[in-house]
């Protein structure tokens, strides 16, 4: 796996683009025809002018009248049928280019965020991270719309227009002219604060739904505790932030069409139309071209207004594209070499070479570890919370760079081999299983996708849970919940051994697989572990330390140092620390905190 090109589109120009090239030419085409509506309000105001003309100018029978407006007839005629394909033509164009788009924006980014180190996921809202990638896709298509069928084809409508009132006299073209500058310089003088307004705000938004999702999915907590009203105070305060910014958003937008109707009542209305009827009354205009001008004027100004109460969006849109694309300025912090290899594990050693690692600063948790797992041994993981357990296996898994030393799988090096290799070459049963809100069958085939349904069964058979699964009224069809939460604790557990054994991994870690477990189907999962456990490298951690009694080795940590290691039965004898957490236990199970 190499970094995916997105973490580089770190300004929205480059992001942009980046997605626009992969169909240019539908693109450029659908940019093509929607100038239609540019040349629908410059150039049929022409032709009008010459049909005018032609009607005042007429000095004979009026039974002839069709010899002198026949040319603008048909030009109008003509234009009419170009305009009508040209807008139909725009309509398909975008029709194929913006939902492609979208999907493969969302995607990308979709693949981008589950690239994520594990660090990152536990310290950002779930809900916040899925409402910046929905936002990035709606967001742009809204930008690139607002761009092709607005900005683009009201800059040509000025262009034409100005032209044409150059060629007329050029003081129409300069009046023209001014005010455009005048109301652009208006919309780009509020730009820079619209913008940021509208990015903070989207900022705020997105924390909000961070905050409600992170509400549903802890929703099994507020109804223990009964919290919903504190619940629904807290989101207030979140809310009332979000509403705070979004009336300062949309106030200070009023602000700019406040000075962009002043702009427009004083060059477009009182200029423009004062100025047309005194050169009309001094026999410098004709009938025709007065209404030409007053006509592709007033046409001009209501597309450029338009386009300015759109600008608003625009910089809204433009914010909320900023804010989400802060997801992909995040640069991933564990990242593969570009030809990284995969690892070939053959054997499934695990050794430690002076490893260094630490969560806060100046406290390292682990200093010049060495350790050395012997390929397809069994070894016991015990020690208080803190000690350093679960990090060790993180460390294995890669969820985390070392920072001195190096751990070897196999005498390879697993911070230059491909993290994919790496976690496919391990199975992990954690302490808390969490299923995805997808069928039972696929919870389970998630361990090897490409495992047919009779080795999904299979596996679940030796898990202990076919049965129960056999007595739900749609088997395996039936949907585990979110989180797994239409499952008990117990038979979520089961779900993600089945899963870890169709995975079939030479390297086995086991985190407490069985707490949540009868003890009765304890001990058919014991059975079926001690078959899963032939042949392969196995880390148990556990609290009941009478499950690691059969274990080859049992590593004692306490602080991030390992201070004890051998046998079960050696550990005791020595009469060190293991064997005082074991005098220790309540009911079976070690104290989380010691002796205080």
């Amino acid at each position: 796996m190499t970094q995916p090109s997105l973490s580089y589109l770190n300004t929205l120009p480059k992001f942009f683009w980046h997605f626009i090239k992969e169909q240019w030419p539908i693109f450029l085409a659908m940019q093509i025809f929607f100038c239609g509506w540019a040349i629908d309000h410059t150039i049929f105001p022409y032709i009008l002018s010459l049909l005018i003309d032609a009607l005042v100018n007429h000095q004979g029978d009026r039974s002839t009248i069709w010899s002198s407006v026949a040319t603008p007839l048909w030009a109008g005629a003509i234009l009419w049928c170009i305009l009508e394909v040209s807008y139909r033509l725009a309509g398909y164009s975008y029709a194929r280019f913006m939902p492609k788009m979208e999907a493969s924006v969302r995607m990308s980014m979709f693949d981008y965020v589950q690239r994520h180190s594990y660090t990152y996921f536990n310290t950002k809202f779930a809900g916040g991270l899925a409402n910046k990638i929905s936002d990035m896709p709606n967001s742009m298509a809204r930008v690139i719309q607002l761009v092709c069928m607005i900005f683009v084809p009201v800059t040509l409508a000025l262009i034409i227009s100005s032209t044409l009132f150059f060629h007329l006299h050029p003081s129409f073209a300069l009046i023209l002219m001014g005010w455009i500058v005048v109301h652009l310089g208006i919309c780009l003088l509020f730009a820079k604060r619209c913008s940021f307004n509208s990015n903070i705000h989207a900022e705020s938004r997105s924390h909000l739904a961070g905050k409600i999702v992170d509400s549903f999915t802890n929703n099994l907590n507020v109804r223990l505790f009964s919290r919903y009203n504190f619940e629904k105070s807290s989101l207030n305060v979140a809310q009332q932030d979000e509403r705070r910014k979004h009336v300062l958003s949309l106030k200070y937008v009023e602000r700019m069409k406040i000075w962009l109707s002043i702009a427009a009542f004083i060059g477009p209305f009182a200029g423009m139309t004062l100025y047309i009827i005194y050169n009309w009354q001094i026999g410098f205009l004709s009938t025709g071209e007065a209404v030409f001008v007053f006509n592709s004027c007033w046409n001009v100004t209501m597309m450029a207004w338009i386009a300015g109460l759109e600008i608003p969006d625009f910089f809204k849109e433009v914010g909320v594209s900023n804010q989400a694309l802060t997801i992909v300025r995040d640069a991933h912090d564990i990242v593969d070499d570009l030809k990284a290899p995969e690892l070939k594990v053959s054997r499934g050693e695990i050794a430690f070479e002076n490893v260094d690692f630490h969560y806060i600063p100046k406290h390292s948790l682990f200093r010049n570890k060495n350790i050395l797992i012997d390929a397809g041994s069994k070894v016991g993981l015990v020690g208080f919370s803190g000690s350093g357990k679960t990090t060790f296996v993180h460390l294995i898994l890669r969820y985390f760079d070392v920072e001195a030393g190096r751990i070897l799988i196999d005498g390879q090096d697993i911070a230059v081999v491909s993290q994919n290799s790496l976690r496919e070459s391990i199975a992990m049963i954690p302490q808390d299983a969490s299923l995805f809100h997808r069928t039972l069958m696929e919870n389970i085939r998630y361990g090897r996708l490409d495992a047919t349904d009779e080795e999904v069964i299979e596996a679940a058979r030796q898990a202990s849970c076919h049965e129960f699964i056999d007595k739900l009224p749609e088997k395996y069809n039936t949907m585990a919940g979110e989180r797994g939460i239409k499952l008990s604790g117990g038979q979520r557990q089961r779900i993600a051994i089945a899963r870890a054994i169709l995975k079939n991994a030479p390297i086995l870690i086991l985190d407490e697989a069985t707490s949540a477990l009868d003890s009765v189907t304890e001990s058919h999962i014991q059975t079926c572990l001690e078959q899963l456990i032939l042949g392969r490298t196995t880390i148990v951690i556990a609290h009941r330390l009478s499950t690691l009694s059969g274990m080859d080795r049992i590593l004692v940590f306490d602080e991030g140092e390992i201070i004890e290691d051998g046998s079960h039965q050696e550990l005791l004898d020595a009469q060190g620390h293991y064997a005082m957490m074991w005098n220790m236990q309540a009911g079976g199970f070690l104290p989380e905190d010691g002796l205080e």
